[in-house]
C-alpha cells in the first residue's frame, strides 16, 4: 500500500511529525464538521449520488494533501499552535 502523500512530503512542509499530527488533526476536524454541515443541508436539495461524491474522500487525506501542497500553514506559539 503507498500513502499518498508520502511522509517525506509532509515532514518538508513542518518542523516534526509532532507537528504534523497536531495540525492535520484539527485541519481533518475542520474539513469534517464542513462536510457534515453541507451534507446537512444537501439532503434537501441533492440526490444521493451526488452527496456520497461529495464526502467520499476522507477528511484526513484531504488535510495532508492540503499540508503537503501549502495551502494550510501555522504559527507555533508559546503554548500551542494556531
Amino acid at each position: 500500500m503507498v500513502i499518498q502523500p508520502e511522509i517525506d512530503t509532509l515532514l518538508a512542509t513542518v518542523d516534526s511529525k509532532y507537528t504534523l499530527c497536531i495540525i492535520s488533526a484539527r485541519r481533518a476536524r475542520q474539513i469534517n464538521d464542513m462536510i457534515h454541515g453541507v451534507r446537512d443541508q444537501a439532503v434537501l436539495s441533492m440526490a444521493p449520488s451526488q452527496i456520497a461524491s461529495l464526502t467520499s474522500t476522507k477528511p484526513l487525506t484531504l488535510a495532508l494533501e492540503e499540508i503537503a501542497s501549502g495551502d494550510v500553514s501555522y504559527t507555533r506559539t508559546a503554548d500551542s499552535f494556531k
